[in-house]
């Protein structure tokens, strides 16, 4: 049955005036000034500047901020207003502590860079941040941008989404330095030790080692000559191979291009096939897998190695041999020695388990580690710590990395990465350097890459390989720091900052007041997981959301994983006693640190087995013997012990958190965890838990209900999209004609298409004919995890694909909204560095913004617009890659971030409006808007997507979808 939705079109709306000044007005739908009083003008950008004099920064000047005002709902602005001012005072007053804080450490933190990567590296110094600063260690935050050009930054604004989010606030949110000198000078007289975060070119390369060390600044890491060496994967490969080391055979491009001839004879001398044989094509001066690309024979070779140059990436290109039949590892070693004396120790070696690509959904059969598999939640790539190598090659890797590190002359930290390959009998040459040494009753040991700066993110390797032998994010973190600072004596080291490490995040053992009685925690349960095809991003945010509370000195955190159902349990979230039934796991905190919800649960079960216990026990003992003491390992039990997970029901994980007066953060996404079945379930317990009531819950998981249930609410300029809804089985008996159908119901060209209760871009998808609608419809009754770019008529990304599949489909007008872009230096118009460009062709634009509050009390923070590559669906990098949950210190700043105006240049009129994200002018009414919704339907908190577009008058639309 096709049921459809209309909502009405027409109204009373909202929007921004024409007048070049900055003025606003809130007029009628017709264009005319209606009953709605006029505002005041806006005054200018440059009065809400967040600068340093406002966060109280060393070195930053102090510049007064203007209060605004405005005409209407002022009750509503004036929440908002003092909602801010605490934000900017409390920062002040954070940093005016922290100003006092005297004989603590004071660590230059380094982030963003030329490269690639530096997306990896705001997320790391985001993690580095919150595990390292404490109150004998005080981090200042410094921003280079891809000139090169360096920044100080406030906290607040490592909060940022993505680094096109950073480029777009940082002329207005931080200091510049008007050249590298005057950076070095500001470096030298508040800081007493730099932390540089900076993944790939000039972060690893030894370009900021070389700029450091030319002004003597002590910094954490690898000097700038060994960098040079380490991070060439070509030259690192060679100095191995000359202490011995097994490397794979490698062709040089390295003069811009590619050497045919020679590279047909370095095919030949190994016995690589021309036509089919199987090489590795990668940059030699890069991470995190960018531009790494298998390729099949001679002529392939050369068209990914010239794409590569093309790109620029990289100028030198290394081709490898493929490591047929190998397993892939890495390995974190740690640098424990003193002063300049080097200690490595090699810590738990992971195994990457790749699985090969479904030809079903259009993948290569190779599947390779590339960067979407290392940084976006998949069931592409399994990680297991240990290894399910023999304890004799674990012990071989190991000592071989540890022999790398000292060989090479590393400091601090490194990761290893590396190959097992079987032992066969080889036609050709040997493995370049290949000895005995190299060989284990496994087979090959083989070192390919040198990562000089760890990835740092929350569930990084390095954290992963730590937490397994009871060592927390920030006992490695300020052991790095601790080693680092011996190396130069005039650092005036906190006695806390050496060993032993104080760690003010021992969440679970008791603390002491001023009177010495123990003070009363409050417990938290935090679960996350689930069923729905947004588990991964839940278990991000659990994470996140745990890791963060845990550092709050009055609560007592425990995590929990929802897990989802075995693939033959027929038990169905409408089952309401068998709901109860459900595995829960209470999860150590080495258990947490995994990429996907499957993950997690494997892990719980393989480490209840005996074999495992004793396996990872024996390796553990040794590590830590290995330390000798030099990192804390504040997560073992006094005798030495590590936390097991536990397996329960959700029944009983109710009981246990009303047994303990326990409040559950619900960090569920979709599923139970969001239509109300969960939160009904705590209801009926009288467990107190986060976010919205069961009823509310229940009507904004359902797009299509809450859209009807917002009607009525259209004289108040509140209105949203007509939507149809279809059955699954309707749609596959249908044909040509349902297309037909839909775009007539709907009077829309192209249609929108998307699970009724899912989100984070899930089975989200642009529809342009009816061999889209078949293809969509293929994809998702067959069970595809992927529909691949390509699929549909229009350009589009990776749609990811609900699991389990929905037995509905939500279809709406598809709403193309215009390209907003950062401006970059090279861009012609008129539009100025920094400021956000819009050509403004359809003039639609999508808007974001967070609610909070208790019910009848709600506070709409300030909304961001979408910046996307493209005026199509967001993909899930466009959605997630940046993304990181605010530590629980920084929930007002993060949102705070968001307070800017920004100039928007429309080239379709001609004209230059001056426009907050939304306008300020006009943010009485839209926290009005906000309340009607939220306090009629008794919503705690939520998220509204919000998109707005001018009608035929030009005047702004709002469309909300909750």
């Amino acid at each position: 049955m096709l049921r459809l939705v209309q909502l009405p079109s027409s109204g009373i709306v909202w929007g921004v005036g024409g007048s070049r000044d900055g003025g606003r007005s809130l007029e009628s739908g017709d264009g005319r000034s209606g009953n709605l009083q006029r505002v005041s003008s806006v005054e200018s950008f440059s009065a809400w500047r967040l600068n340093g004099g406002q966060f109280g920064l060393p070195g930053f000047g102090a510049t007064a901020s203007r209060r605004r005002r405005m005409a209407v709902t002022r009750s509503g602005v004036k929440e908002l207003e003092s909602g801010l001012m605490e934000v900017r005072e409390g920062e002040g007053t954070r940093v005016r502590d922290d100003e006092r804080r005297s004989g603590a450490l004071r660590v230059a933190l380094i982030c963003g860079g030329p490269s690639e990567e530096r997306g990896i590296s705001l997320n790391s110094a985001r993690s580095v941040l919150v595990h390292l600063e404490a109150e004998d260690v005080l981090v200042s935050c410094y921003y280079l941008n891809k000139k090169l050009e360096f920044f100080g930054i406030p906290s607040a604004q490592m909060y940022s989404n993505t680094p096109s989010d950073f480029d777009f606030k940082i002329t207005s949110t931080a200091r510049s330095f008007r050249s590298h000198t005057e950076f070095l000078e500001h470096l030298q007289a508040t800081s007493d030790i730099v932390f540089p975060v900076l993944h790939g070119q000039f972060g690893e390369d030894g370009g900021i080692q070389a700029l450091l060390e030319s002004a003597g600044l002590p910094f954490v890491g690898t000097g700038a000559a060994a960098a040079q060496v380490a991070f060439d994967k070509y030259d690192a490969a060679v100095e191995l191979a000359k202490h011995g080391f097994a490397t794979l055979p490698s062709f040089l491009v390295d003069d811009g291009k590619v050497d045919v001839s020679g590279l047909r004879k370095w095919f030949q001398s190994n016995d690589v096939d021309i036509n089919t044989g199987r090489v590795v094509v990668k940059p030699a001066r890069a991470g995190s897998s960018v531009g790494v690309s298998v390729a099949e024979g001679l002529n392939t070779a050369v068209k990914n190695a010239e794409a590569l140059l093309n790109e620029g990436i990289d100028e030198r290109v290394v081709i490898e041999m493929f490591a047929e039949g190998g397993q892939e590892f890495t390995a974190l070693v740690l640098d424990v020695g003193s002063g300049n004396e080097t200690r490595p120790v090699t810590l738990l070696p992971t195994e990457v388990e790749i699985f090969g690509g479904d030809p079903s959904d259009g993948e290569q059969e190779v599947a390779i580690f590339n960067y979407r598999r290392k940084y976006l939640p998949t069931r592409q790539v399994s990680y297991h710590t240990p290894p399910r190598f023999s304890e004799g090659t674990i012990n071989k890797i190991r000592s071989g990395a540890a022999d790398l590190f000292r060989i090479l002359g590393l400091r601090d930290v490194a990761r290893v990465d590396g190959w097992l390959l079987p032992q066969v009998k080889r036609t050709g040459p040997a493995l370049g350097g290949q000895m005995p040494s190299d060989e284990s009753d496994s087979g090959i040991i083989v070192f390919s890459d040198i990562n000089l700066t760890s990835g740092m993110e929350q569930t990084s390797i390095l954290f992963m390989q730590a937490a397994q032998i009871g060592i927390s994010h920030a006992d490695i973190l300020r052991s790095l720091l601790s080693h680092a600072c011996t190396r130069y004596p005039t650092i005036p080291l906190p006695k806390s900052i050496g060993y032993p490490i104080a760690i003010s995040n021992s969440n679970p053992k008791a603390e002491f007041g001023m009177e010495g009685s123990p003070i009363e925690k409050q417990k938290v349960f935090v679960l996350f997981g689930g069923d729905s095809s947004e588990r991964q991003v839940s278990l991000i945010s659990g994470t996140n959301v745990w890791l963060n509370l845990r550092g709050c000195s009055d609560l007592n955190v425990t995590p929990f994983l929802l897990a989802p159902a075995e693939p033959d349990d027929t038990k169905t979230v409408s089952e309401g006693d068998l709901v109860g039934d459900k595995t829960v796991w209470a999860l150590p905190y080495a258990e947490v640190l995994k990429h996907t919800v499957e993950e997690v649960v494997e892990g719980c079960i393989e480490h209840l087995k005996a074999s495992t216990v004793a396996k990872v026990s024996t390796l553990r003992d040794q590590i830590l013997s290995e330390l000798q003491g030099q990192v804390k390992a504040s997560l073992l039990s006094d005798d030495g012990r590590m936390e097991m997970p536990r397996k329960l029901t959700l029944k009983k994980f109710i009981a246990e958190a009303k047994q303990n007066n326990a409040v559950v953060f619900i960090a569920v996404h979709g599923g139970i965890g969001e239509n109300g079945t969960l939160q009904a379930l705590l209801r009926a317990s009288g467990v107190p838990h986060t976010g919205s009531g069961d009823e509310a819950s229940r009507l904004c998981m359902d797009k299509a209900t809450t859209g009807a249930a917002i009607s009525h609410l259209s004289s108040q300029g509140i209105h949203t999209a007509a939507k149809a809804v279809i059955e699954i089985h309707e749609l596959v008996q249908s044909g040509d004609d349902m297309w037909v159908k839909l775009r007539k119901e709907l009077k829309a060209d192209d249609v929108c298409v998307k699970p009724v209760g899912d989100g984070c871009s899930t089975g989200v998808a642009r529809l342009s004919c009816a061999e889209d609608l078949a293809a969509y419809v293929k994809a998702i009754s067959t069970g595809q995890s992927q529909i691949h770019p390509g699929t549909f008529l229009k350009a589009h990304g990776i749609v990811e694909m609900p699991y389990p599949s929905p037995k509905q489909l939500l279809f709406e007008p598809f709403i193309e909204t215009d390209d907003v872009v950062v401006v970059s230096a090279n861009r012609g118009g008129s539009a100025s560095e920094g400021e956000l460009y819009w050509e403004g062709k359809s003039r639609w634009l999508e808007v974001t913004v967070g609610v909070l509050g208790l019910h009848g009390v709600m506070h709409a923070f300030n909304p961001s617009i979408t910046v996307k590559e493209t005026g199509g669906i967001l993909t899930l990098e466009e959605k997630f890659q940046g993304w990181y949950l605010y530590s629980s210190e920084t929930f007002d700043n993060m949102f705070w971030n968001s307070a800017h105006n920004t100039q928007i240049h429309t080239t379709g009129t001609g004209s230059t409006v001056s426009v907050r994200i939304i306008p300020r002018s006009n943010q009485g009414l839209f926290i009005v808007h906000v309340k009607a919704i939220l306090t009629h339907y008794n919503i705690r908190w939520c998220y509204l997507l919000i998109v707005i577009t001018p009608n035929a008058l030009n005047v702004p639309t709002v469309v909300w979808q909750l």
